[in-house]
């Protein structure tokens, strides 16, 4: 039986880093992967080489890259702009809005209208940190929420990372590579989720070379101005198989009994392994 996984991400690049693995595997399976990003990702870091000719429309085609190594059948941005990280986002362009400014019930509805279009059964979302905490991400994990309301999804998977484990996971990589000065190690010890909120943890490792391909499209956010690694490029360097076991699996956190008039699931207690389980 074949189902329909629709990945929804705040910008073109955080999709390689959490659910690259689960989208290829699905595709590889025969289900059908849709990838819905927010915003145009405008405001990301990169090189003014990289960026030349405006770096939404690079992005967009790395996106559209990345979705080639992925297998995934479609892809729809929904047209925000980008928030950047500052606590204070800068004032709307033109004609547009900023992510974190959007009207939640209004983003969630452009959402919902493509789960109900492509009859989604699995929509990925962002866990209630949004990760680490960047404000189109906390953003995401609202609109997601609503859109499952509204277009009665089946269930609603937010990815995540278990603290303990992506902590451990740096201090190792640690060990063979020096990440690049703007990456805050300590920033992982307060964000994503507990390991005792994680409900599904998905093997990806026969899809490694997918995600890999995913991560390297993203070519804008792996350098910056003067040469330096971003972090993007720095897990890409780490060698086989550290990055294996770094970037083998991913995580998410059930929420569809938090969704209006849901009870709680049927599936079993325990640590699931496959996000189409139990679906009919």
């Amino acid at each position: 039986m074949s189902f329909t996984l629709l990945a929804f991400h705040a910008h073109p690049d955080d999709e390689a880093l959490l659910t690259s693995g689960t989208m290829a595997r699905a595709a590889a399976e025969g289900h059908r992967v849709v990838l819905v990003v927010a915003t145009d990702g405008e405001l990301g870091l990169a090189s003014s080489e990289l960026s030349a000719g405006g770096l939404a429309t690079r992005r967009r085609a790395e996106l559209a890259e990345s979705a080639r190594a992925l297998g995934v059948a479609r892809v729809e941005q929904l047209g925000y702009a980008d928030s950047g990280l500052d606590p204070d986002p800068p004032p709307d362009p033109p004609g547009r809005t900023r992510f974190v400014r959007a009207d939640t019930e209004e983003a969630a509805r452009r959402l919902a209208a493509i789960l109900e279009e492509e009859q989604v059964d699995v929509l990925l979302g962002y866990d209630a940190n949004g990760g680490y905490g960047h404000p189109d991400h906390q953003k995401v994990h609202a609109v997601a929420r609503r859109a499952a309301e509204l277009a009665g999804t089946p269930r609603l998977l937010e990815a995540t990372v278990p603290r303990d484990t992506i902590t451990r996971a740096i201090d190792l990589a640690a060990k063979v590579y020096r990440f690049p000065p703007e990456f805050d190690r300590t920033s992982f010890d307060r964000a994503f989720s507990a390991r005792r909120d994680i409900t599904h943890r998905v093997n990806v490792r026969r899809h490694i070379r997918a995600k890999r391909a995913s991560m390297r499209a993203h070519a804008s956010q792996a350098s910056s101005d003067g040469g330096a690694d971003r972090t993007l490029a720095a897990f890409l360097r780490i060698p086989r198989p550290i990055y294996d076991l770094v970037f083998g699996r991913e995580w998410f956190v059930d929420a569809t009994a938090h969704l209006s008039g849901r009870g709680p699931g049927s599936e079993p207690s325990g640590i699931r392994h496959d996000v189409f389980a139990g679906l009919t």
